[in-house]
């Protein structure tokens, strides 16, 4: 046992906001025409209950695994424990790829937003890459961004936490006024028009809509898991942690159903594809108004921001636990002494948002879906790792314990196994499966990974995949 070298800074208010921020993003704004125009008002409704299911249940895992064993690195405790170092390895190399991934995404999308807000904003040409034209304006504004909140994470957690604060109850009372607005001026028979992507025509037209949404759903959820990773700087009781989880979802959930709703309501299917940013023009239309068009905008823009920080932040605590582990590189697991917080990740991941908007957001695309299904694997090997640790330890101590768990862990495996399978395998209905762009993008962080795991390997010797259990606050028991 060994002391926790982080301070205790983050209340119950602030892991809850993180975790829901980093859920929410940027995705609301710019993607409910497409989830829209590819399954229909009811059928992305549907689309994110299923994904929600599943992502409930895996919470469900998360809920009980991360008061059982409140330390940095989340997944990579989980795996460790039940499953041993390489599959721990492999499970947090995965969900570090998911969070960095989102990372870059964001820092390409926040640039995205300027070009709406400034048409004239885009100056100096550079090239194109995926039939994406990269400007200098648009690649400047996103690496100064990226730097920013690099520098926000490392001067301390709970400043990051209490931005993370405001920004989150920008985009709820913007995603709130949108839903409110719609009431007021919606028709009813916009939804009937776009229930389902196809109204008539063969069922799994619709079915392959729905399961084209369904599987982008992991992306839009991920974010709960970001508790876990920061567990020994929450100053929160045990038990509460997984409640916390779980509420995120929830809301989650609730926020993303109600806007794909909004949006339906007011704004015709016929006219989302004549706009670049469908819900700023159904929130323009709710008011009639082009100011509170600008005013979801600008809560589409916090939500980059909340999920930018939390993917920073979890993202680099996986990279330092493994390091503590000596699976990757000492240089990883550096801690700020000013600070507590992990610079050195911090930096590693900061500098892939930096360096992301040079290849342009097309590119970026492929990344977050590979991605994606390296979240859906770190996801169903959580989810196993629950399972076996009620075999292998069921003394173990565990301040939030899950009913009927074996059935819960069973079905978490299942689900998160077949959302991994729609990334892999082509269906003839459904357009889920990754394309070969996004497969070399998997395949090299795979190497990348084997490179690190049989260098430290050979390096540390005995000491490789040594893990140290952290003491648990009494206080918080």
């Amino acid at each position: 046992m060994a002391k926790s070298k982080f301070d205790k800074v983050l209340s119950q208010k602030d892991i809850l906001v993180i975790a829901f921020g980093a859920m929410i993003g940027w995705a609301w704004v710019v993607s409910t025409g497409d989830w829209i125009r590819n399954a229909g008002t009811i059928g992305a409704i549907i689309a994110f209950l299923i994904g929600g299911i599943m992502i409930y249940f895996v919470g469900l895992t998360y809920a009980e695994l991360t008061p059982a064993m409140p330390q940095c690195g989340g997944e990579h405790v989980f795996s460790y424990k039940a499953l041993g170092p390489t599959a721990s390895f492999i499970c947090t190399w995965e969900i570090i790829l998911g969070y960095a991934s989102i990372a870059a995404f964001e820092a390409c999308a926040f640039p995205t937003v300027l070009t709406w807000l400034f048409p004239k904003f885009l100056q100096g040409y550079m090239y194109t890459i995926g039939g994406f034209k990269v400007y200098a304006s648009w690649v400047a504004v996103a690496v100064i961004a990226a730097i920013c909140v690099l520098v926000l994470n490392i001067v301390g957690t709970k400043t990051a936490a209490i931005v993370q604060t405001v920004l989150t109850v920008i985009i709820a009372a913007a995603g709130i006024l949108l839903v409110v607005g719609s009431l007021k001026s919606g028709n009813l028979s916009n939804v009937k028009s776009s229930a389902f992507a196809a109204q008539t025509g063969s069922p799994f037209t619709n079915l392959g809509g729905i399961l084209t949404v369904a599987v982008m759903t992991p992306f839009y959820f991920v974010g709960f898991d970001v508790i876990p990773q920061a567990a020994e700087e929450v100053n929160v009781p045990y038990r509460k942690l997984g409640k916390i989880m779980l509420l995120s979802i929830i809301l989650a959930f609730i926020f993303y159903a109600a806007v794909v709703f909004a949006v339906g309501y007011v704004l015709p299917v016929s006219k989302m594809s004549e706009t670049s940013l469908p819900s700023a023009d159904a929130m323009k239309i709710a008011f009639n108004s082009s100011a509170m068009a600008k005013v979801l905008i600008i809560g589409g823009v916090s939500g980059i921001i909340t999920s930018w920080n939390a993917f920073l932040m979890g993202g680099s605590r996986a990279v330092y636990s493994m390091a503590e582990s000596k699976m990757l590189p000492n240089w990883f697991g550096k801690l700020s002494e000013k600070h507590k917080t992990p610079v050195n990740a911090l930096l590693f991941i900061g500098l892939v948002t930096i360096i992301a908007p040079f290849f342009g957001r097309k590119m970026l695309t492929w990344i977050v879906d590979a991605g994606s299904l390296a979240v859906c694997i770190a996801y169903m090997m959580v989810s196993l790792s629950f399972l076996v640790l009620r075999i292998k330890q069921p003394k173990m101590n565990r301040p939030y314990k899950v009913k009927h768990g074996k059935l819960v862990g069973v079905l978490a495996v299942i689900m998160s196994g077949i959302f991994m399978l729609l990334y892999i395998v082509p269906l003839p209905f459904a357009n889920s499966a990754l394309v070969w762009q996004e497969w070399i993008w998997f395949g090299s962080w795979a190497v990348l990974g084997c490179v690190f795991y049989f260098r430290c390997k050979a390096r540390f010797g005995e000491a490789f995949a040594s893990h140290i259990d952290v003491e648990l606050d009494s206080n918080l028991m």
